[in-house]
């Protein structure tokens, strides 16, 4: 953008009063303007080809329509949407969806009004934006992906059943539960069934380690 030009912001969250917070915070900078507002995926969708906002502020949970899955539309429409997610958590899960879904930046909601400010700044102007502690999990995973999986590994991955290894893959790809239902044919309790199965096998904790771990073996194979 021309140095002086006006940011124009679309903000999309289910709670108004988070939404009125965020305009307000945005309102203190004069060469930043919220144009519209959402309430969810959907509804951003219409405000956005309609505003054609220079920056988009996504909540991840909405009813109808989550922030990822909006997400993910808006940059397959256009590349060069800037898109920052917000959050009240900062889960390992979040950030990679987020990234993996086109997302400019990652922030909590929670962050400092002059951070805020100064990341749809950036997103304006092209850059990336993360969280400090954000960033920090971002490093931690991309060492995780690249790290060479130990014979314990293999044996656990090789211990999956085909439906695991299935579910697994799955995973690795950033599906959420509701996608791997409608990708498998398998009702949702039966996905939450196997992924639980999953992590045990591999003895992780979350979505993203196993993911992390799929990566490491897809490597050597």
């Amino acid at each position: 953008m021309s140095a002086g030009e006006e940011i124009s912001v679309v903000v999309v969250d289910d709670d108004p009063q988070v939404r009125a917070g965020l305009r307000l915070v945005l309102g203190t900078d004069r060469g930043i303007r919220v144009i519209g507002e959402a309430s969810d995926g959907l509804e951003a969708e219409a405000v956005i080809a309609r505003h054609r906002p220079d920056v988009v502020l996504m909540d991840i949970r909405m009813p109808r329509c989550d922030g990822l899955t909006a997400t993910a539309r808006e940059v397959a429409t256009d590349s060069s949407r800037a898109i920052i997610v917000l959050t009240t958590f900062d889960a390992d899960e979040d950030v990679v969806r987020a990234l993996r879904a086109g997302a400019r930046g990652f922030l909590l909601k929670d962050a400092p009004p002059a951070e805020l400010v100064a990341a749809v700044r950036a997103a304006a102007s092209g850059r990336s934006v993360l969280a400090p502690g954000v960033l920090d999990q971002v490093m931690r995973l991309a060492a995780d992906h690249t790290r060479l999986p130990t014979a314990a590994e293999r044996e656990a991955l090789a211990s999956l059943t085909p439906r695991e290894r299935e579910v697994a893959e799955a995973v690795a790809r950033g599906a959420s539960n509701a996608e791997i239902s409608a990708q498998l044919f398998l009702s949702l309790p039966t996905v939450k069934t196997h992924v639980g199965r999953v992590l045990t096998k591999l003895g992780v904790e979350s979505r993203t380690q196993a993911a992390a771990l799929w990566a490491r073996m897809g490597s050597v194979q």
